[in-house]
């Protein structure tokens, strides 16, 4: 009920109901006081904001600010959260009771707080938890999923997200994340279950409950030593003469980078010391976030060039992603995009899948990445004779393809996204920045003993399989109707239904265009998509008469509109500053005449 010294009555019956609603379910004080700080202040618009709008569950999960209100990150919704998906859980899968569900969190503000509030709605559900007791990489929750069989797997993080933010990641009992329709059926669920259960705040209980345990020892032994096995020359290992300077980004990598060294048998790493220790604070870096590049690695090359280190690994706060960067000759830092650790480390996976297990065909062994990414690895397929598949975009979708492949008896050796994420074989059905550190480490060294760096051997790739040129980078808007606005004008730039048949006053002819929030598609016969549409995103792809591809989209996790754009030569063709040159012509043009960022508003990258 609301304070006695408080009265609810802002002239709004919905809001007047929202707000007894909230002070009757809400047993946390600083949210509780923040509504009644704004209702004290006949903030009424605030309040709406807040209370009469509810965080959708997507496939992504929750993720957004955290404060008071249905519409932000906070106890009260992480406890329906999690009631709505443990009755859907046991509704869908009655084995949950037995086989319990995993749940792990990162060193946010509040994420140790959610996710044993969490653990204790699943246990009032009737289901069995296995908390990671201290922080832990995001990987470490799929994996467990999958070494424990249980029904699936909560991870409380909002990755590299700002520190205002929170989230809630779901897997399923593959040990993949949920995609569709789970999320929408976990959404009514979550509607249907609102009203926390009687004792479900009482955290100290639940962590007492004999049903709950701690596998994070045994978890991290177990995935140590399999990526120990994994490792193609331990002896080269340990006699690499490279010095690694690693960066946990203030986040949850460090002491697991460490044993990740151990294990794999490198010498110790150099670690950026100003950003070892977890602080939810971020202090040193504006967005903790390594795909931003070099403005996120100022202090890892610092540090690099202090203990004459030439190689940076850099972890996103919740270790699911991995940065590289290399120093070169000139003394200048290269930061590798996530296409072109992709084509390094596509090529390393498919090298070692020959020298390790030679006797499987190439014809059963697959590699994936997202539609939004480098067609290298269709490239390496092609002239290799394994299979590619190419997915939305999102680990979610790669992550159950790679699974339904590994139940037709196929070999998984790699899959990646350009937002470097990647995943190295199957033990871990999603991205996982340990394990991509470690396979990188590993090619790092087998290089330089065959003369090469990072840089070179890269440079040689796109002499065998065809240079490959990215041009990716996003505007903010935090405005869903000038987005919703500036993509239906592309609808209809010709008129009803007529997109875009040009850019650059005509230069750059537009020869076909896949809008997968429609489902147009005006390559295939009958004008629709092959891959999965979704109305609740935006998705248009425009492909050139040049041989340049450009996909706009929006984030499912940040308020940006992203653009994703290759041209790829062919093997032998050693034109590159030209083929560089035109995409970013088309990329210009597409930018300007099409996103219109200053009638927009929109914001662009920092970097």
């Amino acid at each position: 009920m609301a304070p006695s010294n408080i009265k609810v009555n802002t002239g709004n019956i919905v809001l007047d109901a929202k707000l007894e609603e909230w002070f009757a379910w809400d047993k946390n004080e600083t949210t509780r006081a923040e509504i009644e700080s704004l209702l004290q202040a006949g903030d009424s618009g605030t309040l709406s904001s807040l209370l009469t709008k509810r965080m959708l569950f997507g496939t992504a999960g929750l993720r957004g600010r955290m404060g008071a209100g249905y519409a932000c990150m906070n106890d009260l919704v992480i406890i329906q959260t999690t009631q709505g998906l443990a009755k859907y859980m046991l509704a869908t899968n009655p084995e949950a009771a037995t086989k319990g569900v995993v749940i792990g969190h990162d060193s946010r503000h509040n994420s140790h707080r959610f996710a044993r509030l969490a653990a204790s709605c699943f246990l009032h559900a009737g289901i069995p938890v296995y908390l990671h007791g201290k922080i832990c990489p995001t990987p470490f929750v799929p994996f467990t999923v999958m070494q424990l069989g249980t029904a699936g797997g909560v991870m409380v993080t909002a990755s590299h997200n700002p520190k205002e933010d929170n989230g809630y990641k779901v897997y399923w009992e593959n040990g993949a994340q949920i995609i569709e329709p789970h999320d929408k059926r976990i959404q009514q669920s979550i509607e249907d279950n609102l009203e926390p259960w009687d004792g479900v705040w009482d955290i100290n209980k639940a962590v007492s409950d004999p049903r709950l345990s701690d596998p994070l020892a045994e978890m991290s032994e177990k995935y140590f030593t399999k990526l120990s096995d994994s490792m193609l020359d331990k002896d080269a290992n340990a006699s690499s003469p490279l010095d690694f300077t690693v960066t946990a980004m203030h986040g949850v990598s460090h002491a697991y980078m460490v044993e990740a060294f151990k294990s794999c048998g490198f010498k110790p790493l150099i670690p950026v010391k100003e950003q070892m220790e977890p602080d939810p604070e971020f202090p040193t870096v504006r967005f903790p976030n390594p795909e931003e590049g070099k403005s996120a690695l100022d202090l890892s090359m610092k540090t690099a060039n202090e203990n004459n280190s030439t190689v940076i690994l850099a972890n996103d706060p919740d270790a699911d992603r991995l940065a590289v960067a290399e120093k070169l000759p000139s003394g200048e830092w290269k930061v590798f995009t996530g296409n072109e650790e992709g084509a390094l480390l596509g090529w390393w996976c498919w090298y070692r899948s020959r020298q390790l297990t030679p006797d499987i065909p190439a014809g059963d062994c697959y590699m994936i990445a997202s539609t939004v990414s480098s067609k290298i690895l269709r490239a390496i397929a092609e002239k290799e004779g394994f299979h590619f598949v190419e997915t939305l975009t999102g680990f979610k979708w790669m992550g159950n393809v790679g699974y339904d492949l590994i139940q037709e008896g196929k070999t998984v050796l790699f899959a990646f996204e350009e937002a470097i994420g990647f995943m190295n074989g199957s033990e871990v059905l999603d991205k996982d920045g340990v394990s991509a550190a470690m396979r990188l480490a590993e090619l790092a060294t087998h290089l330089h003993k065959e003369g090469h760096t990072l840089h070179s051997k890269l440079q040689e790739i796109y002499r065998i399989y065809g240079y490959h040129c990215s041009n990716n980078s996003y505007y903010i808007c935090h405005d869903q109707a000038v987005i919703q606005q500036m993509f239906e004008r592309m609808r209809n730039f010709g008129g009803s239904n007529k997109y875009p048949k040009a850019v650059c006053d005509g230069k750059f002819e537009i020869v076909s265009v896949r809008d997968l929030t429609t489902g147009y598609d005006s390559s295939q016969p009958n004008n629709k998509a092959i891959l999965p549409v979704s109305s609740s995103s935006q998705m248009i792809t425009f492909s050139f008469n040049n041989g340049c591809i450009l996909t706009l989209r929006t984030s499912g996790t940040e308020p940006k509109i992203k653009y994703y754009s290759e041209i790829c030569a062919k093997p032998g063709q050693e034109d590159w500053a030209k083929l560089k040159s035109e995409l970013a012509e088309v990329v210009a043009g597409v930018v300007e005449e099409l996103m219109q960022p200053e009638k927009n508003k929109l914001i662009p990258r920092a970097d």
